[in-house]
């Protein structure tokens, strides 16, 4: 059983943390996790944490001087004067229970998150179903062309040279991804809330849409009495969720009736250029070095954040320019039989859709997509949509479901999935099956996408081309 947020606000964790000299962070290793223990090392705070296993974060935490520890143990703790926590962790973790036991501070990642936040002039959320990492990166980019940023993005950034975190000298901007999951951006502290889309998903823990409108209210009026909410006014949902938001309104679309519009699109040999428009009035031309019109309103709704912040359109235009995408967001790996190989992290049926809708605009012969399922709650519960949303894949080879932090008590497989597709589906199960199977029909002119937010990059290595 996983452990739940604390919600006890940035007043009450300053008084927690009063007197605090050290932190310990269980589940370090985490992409935000770890960028809180850097932040927090950066305060002046001594940190350490612990994970269940190694990764690139635990040594490049290692690598500043942070101490880590492999596994779990109750005296892990007793040097620490708090400890921040990690949702995924179970609730009889030998950590956490002895901090319990002795009384130390025990915070939630979300809770510490929204607390250190209240120290820069503006906050810059940007949350959604779907496009969170890449807008942040996109914002992370502009930002960095104007101003000295503090970062937290769930993706490594070239940007930030390969790191998903970094720490300005100054307390002016703090631009962070605000995960809805278990409500987890309702303890964050934005001055300008983004919101790209609302959907259906998460749904071990959304039971509705109804409930996913109110927690995205609820997110936009983190903002306070002088706060904004900066929307997609061509996303329903997001209309009808925060039309009733009693601050200030902004609103961003294609071409619409909106604040900030993007006008005059053309697609050139995968490049993607258009007009920048505020008010009614063009503000700069913008050119986009990515893919898909999802990636249009990312791009829209960063330059909208940054131009209600000050940031002028030439840096906005000079840094979208430099943009080259985020890790696993439709990253180029290389070629297999003569064929372009990408990887991304979509795991929604709407992000499926638009990433398959935006490869097919690129002029390959064929594309052909590797998939594995994140969650077998997820799968079952937009079973159909998933089974509708590899329309514009030639070819489709399925993983086995990724359970991250489940069991399948839902009946559903890859394999059901995979006959519910189509013809086009094939079921290969392990990594190894589906290595072989894009090995076999990957050709010169063919586009190959590995996609999944589980494991399923490590199918890269069985190809060769990590």
């Amino acid at each position: 059983m996983a452990l739940e947020n604390t919600h006890f606000g940035y007043r009450r964790i300053g008084e927690l943390l009063a007197g605090c000299h050290s932190i310990f962070f269980i589940g370090i290793g985490g992409i935000s996790m770890s960028a809180l223990a850097q932040l927090s090392a950066s305060l002046g705070y001594t940190v350490g944490g612990s994970d269940r296993s190694e990764n690139e974060q635990t040594a490049v935490l290692r690598h500043a001087g942070i101490p880590v520890y492999a596994g779990h143990d109750a005296a892990n703790i007793s040097r620490y004067d708090a400890v921040v926590y990690t949702v995924a962790i179970g609730a009889d973790n030998p950590e956490y229970l002895a901090a319990r036991e002795a009384g130390k501070p025990l915070l939630s990642r979300s809770d510490y998150l929204g607390y250190l936040m209240v120290a820069y002039r503006e906050r810059v959320g940007i949350s959604g179903m779907h496009g969170k990492s890449t807008c942040t990166a996109m914002c992370a980019q502009i930002f960095l062309e104007a101003a000295d940023p503090t970062v937290m993005c769930g993706a490594e950034l070239p940007a930030l040279q390969h790191s998903t975190c970094r720490i300005g000298r100054e307390r002016e901007h703090f631009v962070f991804e605000a995960c809805e999951y278990m409500d987890s951006f309702l303890d964050f502290n934005p001055t300008l809330a983004v919101v790209l889309n609302i959907g259906m998903d998460h749904v071990d823990y959304f039971k509705s849409i109804e409930q996913i409108r109110a927690s995205f209210l609820r997110f936009a009026e983190r903002t306070g009495a002088n706060g904004t909410v900066l929307y997609n006014a061509d996303d329903a949902e997001s209309v009808t969720a925060l039309t009733s938001f009693a601050g200030r309104h902004v609103t961003f679309a294609l071409d619409g009736n909106a604040d900030f519009c993007a006008r005059n699109i053309t697609h050139v040999r995968g490049v993607t250029e258009f007009d920048f428009y505020r008010d009614g009035a063009c503000l700069c031309r913008i050119t986009l070095h990515v893919f898909g019109r999802h990636n249009i309103y990312n791009a829209l709704a960063a330059a909208s954040a940054a131009a209600l912040c000050g940031i002028t359109p030439e840096r906005i235009a000079a840094a979208l320019e430099h943009f080259s995408g985020a890790h696993r967001r439709m990253e180029r790996k290389g070629l297999l039989n003569g064929a372009a190989v990408y990887d991304d992290y979509g795991h929604h049926p709407d992000e499926i859709k638009a990433t398959l809708s935006g490869a097919r605009e690129m002029g390959y012969k064929r594309v052909l997509c590797a998939y594995q399922p994140h969650t077998y709650s997820r799968t079952a519960g937009l079973f159909e949509e998933f089974a509708a949303a590899f329309a514009n894949a030639d070819r489709v080879y399925l993983a086995d479901i990724y359970a991250a932090r489940e069991q399948n008590i839902y009946g559903v497989s890859s394999e059901l999935l995979a006959g519910r597709i189509g013809e086009c589906a094939e079921y290969c199960g392990d990594f190894s099956a589906v290595a072989d199977a894009l090995r076999r029909d990957a050709h010169k002119d063919d586009l190959v996408i590995v996609m999944g937010a589980g494991d399923i990059y490590k199918v890269f290595d069985l190809l060769g081309l990590l």
